[in-house]
């Protein structure tokens, strides 16, 4: 961590931490630690939001925020940084004035911008300490790297539903060495599609606070020095029964060796190319689906969706949630154009996929961006949820 002996606080800092000071294993050199200290937090939503509130109160000297999204009706379900006069405004202005307001002794660095493999070097090198707070795999995989290849510890947490893990990531031994980083445990991504991001498959509005509070809580510990840190050590947390469980791990000696960035969306099988599986998909677009309503020509759609989803919003096709599609083929004609639709398009994709390989379907048109993307450019009055 930085050099702490001659950092000195005023008057009003002293009184401000002074539950700190008191504590015998923490007192005032552990305050030192943290303001000396340079956080980077990647994301500013479920977890970035506690997250950077408990590191703002604590004391830590300076936190860059990177985010490059606005604020969301959806997110305050969850994102307590956020409020309603907020939508629409970006999230790292929002988050880095709400955060002043809580600790004016306190530098903040924003970057309103996407974390890329050409700009995550230059960023992270000013930084000790990062902590990630996204979801979904190509930044993870992105941030980790990033980090082994500058030497910083990656306090990591990611939450799905009622689940959530926190771990730290390439923290830097008493010999010299570092500990296990996210590809020793996660040495590659799922496919595509297989784990639903948090937009996709729902979390638990408090769930993200538990989380990002423990993120928070091994942030403070890498950077002074106290208690044991969970390097090489994955936490788990069930907000159901709240039932908890570490899992340890260590380095994987068949690991490549990380010695450059790389395209993490092509990793990650994102960039845009079929996936083998996924060869032969055919798509329309909503604007498509509208015109097809609209001159009277003939299809059937299909939602694959669950019925509590198809509750909240629906286009009124056929509902055959995806578990139950090969126990109703005999509702999926093959002929005529059959449109399949999801809540974002991953889902539909995936059951084409199914159709086509294992039942012989060549009439199946998937609907780009599913559901979602009606209420966004079709139906505004339809709810994005």
């Amino acid at each position: 961590m930085s050099e702490s002996k001659k950092i000195e606080f005023s008057k009003q800092e002293i009184e401000r931490y002074s539950r700190h000071l008191i504590i015998p294993e923490f007192n005032i050199e552990g305050q030192r630690k943290l303001k000396a200290a340079k956080v980077l937090v990647v994301g500013t939503g479920g977890l970035g939001a506690p997250l950077l509130q408990y590191l703002t109160a604590a004391g830590v000297g300076k936190i860059g925020v990177v985010d490059f999204d606005v604020v969301d009706e959806s997110n305050l379900q969850r994102q307590v940084l956020f409020q309603v006069e907020d939508i629409g405004k970006h999230k790292v202005d929002v988050a880095i004035e709400r955060l002043r307001g809580l600790n004016p002794h306190i530098e903040f660095v924003g970057y309103k911008q996407q974390l890329t493999s050409e700009n995550a070097l230059e960023i992270v090198k000013a930084y000790e300490v990062v902590a990630d707070g996204t979801d979904n795999f190509p930044t993870r995989y992105l941030v980790n790297d990033a980090c082994v290849l500058l030497g910083i510890a990656n306090v990591y947490a990611s939450i799905f539903r009622f689940e959530g893990q926190v771990a730290v990531f390439n923290l830097k031994q008493p010999d010299g060495s570092f500990g296990p980083n996210y590809r020793d445990i996660f040495p590659s991504p799922p496919p595509p599609g297989m784990v639903p991001s948090c937009a996709e498959g729902g979390v638990l509005g408090v769930l993200p606070g538990i989380i990002g509070s423990l993120q928070a809580n091994e942030v403070i510990k890498v950077i002074t020095g106290i208690g044991e840190p969970l390097s090489g050590k994955l936490h788990l947390v069930d907000a159901l029964t709240l039932d908890s469980r570490t899992v340890s791990y260590g380095k994987d000696p068949n690991r490549e060796e990380i010695t450059k960035l790389i395209d993490y969306d092509q990793f990650c099988g994102l960039n845009g190319e079929p996936m083998p599986h996924q060869s032969g998909l055919k798509s329309v677009t909503v604007e498509d689906l509208q015109a097809m309503r609209e001159n009277g020509n003939y299809h059937l759609l299909i939602d694959v969706r669950e019925p509590y989803e198809y509750e909240i919003a629906n286009l009124g096709g056929k509902l055959i949630p995806q578990q139950s599609i090969e126990d109703r083929l005999q509702d999926i004609p093959k002929v005529g154009n059959v449109v399949v639709h999801c809540r974002s398009g991953v889902r539909s994709a995936q059951t084409i996929s199914l159709l086509q390989e294992k039942y012989g379907y060549s009439n199946l048109y998937n609907l780009d961006g599913g559901i979602l993307a009606w209420a966004r450019r079709i139906d505004l009055t339809m709810p994005k949820y």
